[in-house]
């Protein structure tokens, strides 16, 4: 005969069962079904109070916890994410701490569980982080104004037109300089712009941007107008790699919380707009803690360039062994009874070549090296005069409409 198999709910519900039949006084029953009285009285109040439901296992759950989080910290969570929509629980517990000292706050971790409860947060795609170190030759930025960051965030459509906003930060503090929304991406308006935030903080010691226009072009060493420039100012220009903006990390960070708080909700006009970018600028200074400043501000971190902006701009000085040459308006210099094709975006300026070899320049703008003239590989045109194209140092040859330009440009010396 096989064993018959029974349970706690099935012994529960026998024993409530011959209770109602009362054949036997409780002490008896209970010491029949081989439990305590105690125990006995427990499923006898539970019966009463919920039917034979009631005798089922119940959750061991604790119905209060002693450091649950009061409703009233709850609500100053869930005020300062809807003010702030998106500061995430660390930042948002710096904030909490600093306008309400007295408060004891939960820690951020359990911020994130109370905003996480209430649908105030949502999972974000996983990225694959690149271990590749940055790029070789980077400027370190140890100091205020050592190194800014310079670059246009991503156009959107403000009153039927395009805006292009122009960010400047400094690499170190991570202060916003400027947010400047643009209808273009001219190197006009591009420069007085920076002329306006020059005069304002100073001039930095190196700007840091990408290869895209006004900032660099098909120019030797990718020299642009807007380069130009800022070497005549005694800023160095540095470029990133091409397709590595992890390379400029800090500031495309920045252009996410930029993008999150202005741009998904563009206002009625640009002049609007404008105000709801200096909103954000005030706000990213002074207000928003940064996690790797330590929780500060980055106004805590910077401090104006000591390099003002001067009121007329200086001319380049070279090495005394240099030999000194001005580029024509269409981009030739004269040099060693030969033109040499240079850059029509250096016209006006003053070049130096070094000599290194017999015959052979490195020709330099300022800091910059542009590439090399070779006296030893000349062509010779019908009027008897020779002429010569800079070697670049990317290796990249002069095109067939370069050479021709350079047949016209010569007649105009």
């Amino acid at each position: 005969m096989p064993w018959k198999e029974t349970s706690p709910l099935n012994e529960r519900v026998r024993f409530i069962a011959a209770m109602l039949e009362a054949e036997e006084s409780f002490s008896e029953l209970c010491e029949r079904f081989e439990i305590s009285r105690k125990q006995g009285y427990k499923w006898r109040a539970r019966y009463e109070a919920g039917g034979p439901e009631a005798l089922a296992d119940q959750s061991r759950a604790p119905h209060s916890h002693a450091r649950a989080v009061s409703p009233d910290i709850v609500q100053l969570v869930v005020g300062a994410r809807k003010k702030h929509p998106t500061w995430g629980p660390r930042k948002l517990l710096v904030v909490l701490k600093r306008h309400h000292p007295r408060v004891a706050l939960p820690v951020a971790s359990t911020i994130g569980e109370i905003l996480r409860k209430r649908g105030l947060v949502t999972g974000q795609r996983r990225r694959v982080r690149r271990s590749e170190p940055y790029a070789n030759g980077l400027a370190a930025c140890d100091a205020p104004n050592g190194v800014w960051c310079a670059d246009f965030k991503g156009h959107f459509p403000v009153a039927g037109q395009r805006c292009h906003p122009l960010t400047i930060t400094d690499a170190y503090s991570r202060y916003l300089l400027c947010c400047r929304g643009l209808e273009r991406t001219l190197r006009g308006p591009v420069q007085r712009t920076f002329e306006r935030v020059f005069r304002e903080f100073g001039l930095p010691e190196v700007i840091r941007t990408d290869n895209g226009p006004p900032f660099s072009s098909l120019a030797p060493s990718g020299l642009s107008r807007l380069a130009v420039w800022w070497i005549r100012l005694g800023i160095l220009p540095e470029r990133i790699a091409p397709g590595r903006p992890d390379q400029n990390g800090r500031h495309e960070r920045m252009h996410r919380t930029l993008k999150a708080e202005t741009a998904r909700n563009p206002r009625s006009s640009m002049r609007a707009q404008q105000r709801r970018f200096d909103q954000f600028r005030e706000e990213y200074n002074s207000e928003r803690p940064h996690e790797a400043l330590g929780q500060a501000t980055p106004a805590s971190f910077y401090s104006p360039a000591l390099r003002a902006f001067p009121s007329q701009l200086p001319e380049l000085e070279y090495p005394s062994h240099f030999h000194i040459q001005r580029v024509y308006p269409n981009g030739l210099i004269s040099f060693a009874d030969t033109q040499w094709q240079i850059s029509s975006c250096l016209s006006g300026e003053l070049v130096g070549l070094e000599e290194v070899d017999d015959d052979r320049w490195m020709v330099f703008f300022g800091p910059i090296q542009l590439g090399l003239v070779d006296a030893r590989n000349l062509k010779t045109a019908r009027t008897g005069r020779s002429f010569g194209f800079l070697i670049r140092l990317d290796g990249e040859a002069p095109s067939p409409k370069r050479r021709s330009r350079l047949y016209r440009c010569r007649r105009t010396l």
